[in-house]
């Protein structure tokens, strides 16, 4: 099961991503699917906006991982792509499916060993100009029930 959405502007990204992280559970993970530049960062804002981040929020291509505390729960934002063959031992491991927080893995192929069976795919693809086909695929069928209910108001 999935949810397909087109989003035409950054604007309307931060706001699907505000979705997505309203109705997440605690100890949630997100894999963030998509070429560079195609706005995985722009819909973890939207994420962070929440979670009543007030932190901006960056790409952590550079650090591998961020770690926001100042909202109503952790946000854990890894981007694994510099990991590539890098051992799995590095202590990612312990911060992927923080209970009390919500955690988003860019380039999850990379940490594939170190991903939970049940975290939530977000595709993102550039369809040029601003617009990008997100599509949402989950094995928790509640989670993308609740949201697609949601996404139709």
């Amino acid at each position: 099961m999935g949810i397909e959405i087109v989003t035409h502007q950054p604007s309307e990204t931060v706001s699907l991503g505000y979705k997505i992280a309203t109705h997440a559970r605690a100890g949630s993970v997100f894999c963030l699917t998509g070429d560079l530049g195609a706005g995985k960062t722009t819909l973890v804002r939207g994420m962070a906006k929440a979670l009543n981040i007030k932190t901006v929020v960056q790409s952590p291509t550079f650090n591998i991982m961020k770690i926001y505390f100042d909202g109503r729960r952790p946000l854990i934002h890894i981007d694994a792509y510099r990991l590539e063959g890098v051992s799995s031992d590095i202590g990612l491991d312990e911060y992927i499916g923080y209970e009390s927080g919500l955690t988003v893995v860019e380039w999850p192929e990379f940490v594939a060993g170190l991903l939970p069976n049940n975290a939530t795919t977000i595709e993102i693809i550039n369809l040029g100009d601003d617009n990008r086909q997100i599509t949402i695929t989950s094995e928790d069928k509640d989670y993308l029930e609740s949201l697609n209910k949601w996404l139709q108001y």
